[in-house]
């Protein structure tokens, strides 16, 4: 029986994958549309029977991100496994199915003063989709990534096999915590099911305190604000030029927010306003500012560094923007966890883009920074070393080796994707 026969047979809805499908110019040969998660687990015997490379998708907002996959012959769409199976509320606790939106589920949540306090900074993602690609908003200062508030995971390993970890064990794979190996996975261990996270209380009220500078050195304490009594639940920044102004943003919410936002605004300075609505740029990513009609040809980047060293980043990007010719670089994020999100132009040239990222990362390694390219066009992707000195990266391979020992899953995509093209690189 061929694949595509046997694919029909597994009793889940499969249709041909058409132009729409393709993943950073990788086109599918079908895409599988599971409604649970043993349908899920059908369809994955039937690719590994027949040696297929499978990817899986949610909303596809963050699909082009990594690497190219090396191959894809099965998308596995999860968009069908969009349930709510589990609200505890007497808990705090959620149970959901990989397809369901990030803004499905606060709705769900809301109508009992609850949420899941992710600030999932794409709209549209799915709980998979985040989960996969570790992307979390500006409270993770306070509540911490998806990866602190998962509690439970169910996935479909490449075999076929399901797998739960956390939660309500049924089936583990011993030694292994799978939240953690699946979260920022990309999907290169097997496909996320299924989830369970711990949830918080809707505040009570919130208050949001913006102070604009007019450069790097007139910034407030960022290490003071963070870590005062006050309890900021996010604080962020906002920097359209290297050298222009910077804006930073902190949140407070719950008890006393009022008061507690007095007294933040005083720590930023004179220029501080207070107001019940965040700024329009609060928990956007920087390329959303970049409207472009084909995802994957825009320039993000994401810029880890340790905590403390936020400022001493922020003048490391100015001094490679330099360096590549004075680019225009906008940077956006959690200036108090460190975590930074960087985007250029649509058009930037791709050596200027590769002179950027060479000096940026040279220049936050003896901080122990990481710089990481999620996108960037065609022509600047084949030259640009995504990743980086990985120190995990032999780690990662056996990690790979012990779940998708025949390399079908998201081939590629992850670290020890395709090299640059030879002789270029960062």
């Amino acid at each position: 029986m061929s694949a595509g026969d046997a694919l029909a047979a597994s009793g889940v809805t499969i249709r041909e994958a058409g132009p729409d499908d393709e993943v950073a110019g990788v086109a599918p040969r079908w895409v599988a549309l599971p409604e649970s998660t043993g349908e899920m687990a059908a369809v994955m015997r039937v690719a590994a029977e027949h040696d297929l490379a499978v990817l899986p998708v949610g909303a596809g907002t963050k699909v082009h991100w990594g690497s190219a996959p090396e191959r894809c012959d099965l998308l596995l769409d999860t968009c069908c496994l969009n349930q709510i199976l589990e609200h505890v509320a007497g808990d705090l606790v959620v149970r959901v199915q990989a397809g369901v939106t990030a803004e499905a589920l606060a709705d769900s949540l809301g109508k009992a003063g609850q949420q899941l306090a992710l600030d999932v900074p794409v709209e549209g993602a799915t709980v998979g989709g985040t989960l996969a690609t570790a992307t979390a908003g500006p409270r993770r200062l306070r509540y911490g990534t998806a990866r602190d508030l998962l509690i439970g995971i169910t996935v479909v390993l490449a075999d076929g096999t399901i797998a739960r970890s956390g939660g309500k064990v049924v089936k583990n794979v011993a030694g292994y915590d799978l939240g953690k190996l699946f979260t920022g996975s990309l999907g290169t261990l097997g496909v996320i099911a299924e989830a369970t996270f711990r949830l918080h209380p809707v505040p009570a009220s919130r208050a949001w305190i913006t102070a604009t500078v007019p450069g790097l050195g007139a910034l407030p304490d960022i290490g003071a604000i963070a870590g005062s009594q006050l309890e900021p639940s996010a604080l962020e920044i906002d920097r359209p030029e290297v050298h222009g102004p910077v804006t930073v943003s902190a949140l407070v919410e719950g008890v006393a927010a009022d008061e507690r936002a007095k007294a933040v605004g005083e720590l930023m300075g004179e220029t501080a306003l207070i107001s019940a609505e965040p700024p329009a740029w609060w928990g956007r990513l920087p390329d959303a500012d970049f409207p472009l009609e084909t995802p994957g040809e825009e320039f993000l980047l994401e810029l880890r560094v340790p905590p403390g060293a936020a400022v001493r980043a922020l003048a490391s990007v100015t001094r490679a923007a330099e360096e590549a010719g004075d680019l225009t670089v906008r940077v956006r994020g959690a200036v108090a966890s460190c975590v930074l999100h960087l985007a250029l132009p649509p058009g930037t040239a791709a050596r200027a883009a590769e002179v950027f990222v060479t000096a940026l990362r040279s220049s936050v390694a003896s901080d122990g920074g990481r710089l990481v390219v999620w996108t960037a066009p065609p022509e600047a992707a084949s030259r640009l070393d995504r990743w980086g000195p990985v120190g995990a990266a032999t780690l990662m391979r056996r990690v790979k080796e012990r779940f998708d020992p025949e390399g079908r899953m998201s081939p590629g995509r992850l670290v020890g994707g395709p090299p640059p093209v030879a002789g270029h690189g960062a």
